[in-house]
């Protein structure tokens, strides 16, 4: 195994490769605040910010990206992908501000003869005529070998020829892309190897693909083999099934293989978060580092042994990424998941509350599979406030009818002391159509009814689509004002469980 190089360089390329996922097209600014996020806020060493030559679109954006880099002395920092077209890559590059060229050479023979129709003298001829132009303008040059995993599988010495005739030229790195993501990780680094033992002097970064699901392992062999450079994009964006994400690569770099980069842990979060937003592309729930699950521990017996000695903990603390760690509420919580949640919150319960509190919550859990931390105070509420011992009023089914362009429908069946009864009403909405056929069945049993004064619906904050609501019905009964509470999914549902408790209170 080669040895490990002191400090690792990070060349993020989300802006040019992860741009090239389905659907994903960012805005000059939004280039601009995630170059800047990447630079200053996660510090990457490099990032690749566009291919010369697409569109003036692009062009206005790479120049509004290089004027900002110039201004803070990131420009060193800032690469673009060019062609081998003579003088109009580096030209449209410069044009635009920048001075990194990342240039797109063919790396397997295949490429080179079926695509461009040219031998590998031929193409070596082209590339220099670049190299030269680019010393002329004062351009750094690094060397994509295109498709150079193909290239070892089936044209090494095709590989070696590129590479022996380049080496001598203005290059600063090569660049190796296992462009279709073919690579297993043996095959990685193998092929890696080869390349470092071969030219211990140059400068080779790796650039992975993740079709096989592989892209992070291929990276962890790629560094083991002794590569000095690392492609990756934020949220593991990029063509077909994406490039090597960047907070996996990160978590591995510092945690499995002990190396030292530049990077900030506690600000992939923050970033992931942005580039979610403006790609369009949401992170899956259960993505290392970054994903929404991550951090939370669902079964109770989990919570448990974090309370005695952190024996679910691993080195992946939440706190490294600007995270905190949850305790996820729903059916297979136990005592541990909610006493962890209530120290979060700072409230303390006696046995007995704590024992009632967790089955309302496995309750509420078997209609939603997680309960949050911000609805935990609901459910408390809900108990402490609002449970009674003994109902006589209950309510035994109802069905409600919702039908565009008609008035709402109602029936409900009621237990009465005892009795059972039933009623149907229409409403302006469905709780009003329950009230209604409420207030028969009471009418007929010459029982007043309350005024209903005020409704109020409240969900915990964070806005979720899916959080517990909170209904709140104030009424007047006998000069009386006083409130009663229903907590469910929901709304009309909360709403009828407070109504029911209104009607237990006056009885």
């Amino acid at each position: 195994m080669a040895k490990f190089q002191i400090m690792l360089e990070i060349m993020d390329t989300t802006l040019r490769d992860g741009e090239q996922t389905s659907g994903v097209s960012f805005a000059a600014q939004e280039k601009l605040s995630i170059a800047r996020l990447l630079l200053e806020e996660l510090c990457v060493d490099r990032i690749e910010i566009a291919s010369a030559r697409v569109s003036d679109g692009e062009f206005a954006s790479v120049k509004r990206v290089s004027k900002w880099a110039r201004a803070n002395n990131h420009i060193d920092q800032v690469e673009v992908l060019g062609f081998v077209d003579g003088c109009l890559s580096i030209d449209w590059i410069r044009n635009a501000g920048c001075k990194v060229i990342n240039l797109l050479c063919k790396g397997s023979l295949k490429h080179c003869v079926h695509q461009l129709k040219k031998t590998k003298e031929q193409h070596i001829i082209d590339i220099k005529q670049v190299l030269a132009y680019a010393a002329e303008m004062d351009m750094t040059v690094n060397v994509y070998l295109e498709d150079w995993s193909n290239g070892m599988r089936e044209s090494e010495d095709y590989v070696y020829f590129m590479v022996d005739s380049l080496k001598g030229e203005n290059v600063k790195r090569f660049m190796l892309p296992d462009t279709l993501g073919i690579l297993n990780p043996d095959e990685t680094k193998e092929f890696c190897s080869k390349m470092v033992t071969r030219y211990p002097d140059l400068h080779f970064d790796f650039h992975a693909h993740n079709d096989y699901d592989l892209a992070v392992a291929n990276v962890f062999e790629a560094v083991k083999a002794g590569v000095q450079g690392i492609h990756v994009t934020v949220n593991g964006l990029g063509e077909r099934a994406g490039n090597a994400p960047l907070s996996s690569v990160l978590a591995i770099l510092h945690d499995q293989l002990k190396m030292k980069t530049l990077l900030q842990e506690d600000k992939i979060n923050s970033v992931s978060k942005v580039v979610e937003t403006y790609s369009g592309i949401r992170i899956p729930h259960n993505k290392p580092v970054v994903g929404e699950n991550v951090f939370t521990q669902v079964a109770g017996i989990h919570a448990d042994g974090d309370n005695k000695k952190n024996l679910y903990y691993n080195d992946l603390l939440p706190e490294r990424f600007g995270r905190e760690r949850q305790y996820a509420l729903g059916k297979t919580s136990g005592k541990a998941n909610i006493l962890k949640n209530l120290q979060q919150l700072g409230i303390e319960l006696d046995d007995d509350m704590m024992q009632r509190v967790t089955a309302r919550v496995i309750e509420l859990g078997d209609k939603k599979e997680m309960v949050s931390l911000d609805e935990l105070p609901y459910i408390i509420s809900d108990v402490l406030k609002n449970e009674q011992e003994e109902q006589i009023i209950k309510i035994l089914n109802y069905s409600l009818s919702l039908t565009y362009g008609l008035k709402p429908m109602a029936t409900v069946k009621m237990e009465v002391n005892g009795n059972v009864y039933e009623q149907s009403a229409s409403g302006h909405g469905q709780y009003n159509a329950v009230s209604k056929a409420m207030w028969k069945i009471y009418k007929s049993l010459n029982k007043p009814t309350p005024d209903l004064l005020d409704y109020v619906v409240v969900i915990p904050p964070g806005g979720q689509t899916n959080a517990f609501v909170q209904t709140i019905i104030t009424w007047r009964f006998n000069d009386k004002v006083f409130k009663t509470r229903g907590l469910d999914g929901d709304q009309t549902v909360a709403a009828i469980k407070a109504t029911i408790k209104m009607l237990n209170i006056i009885d």
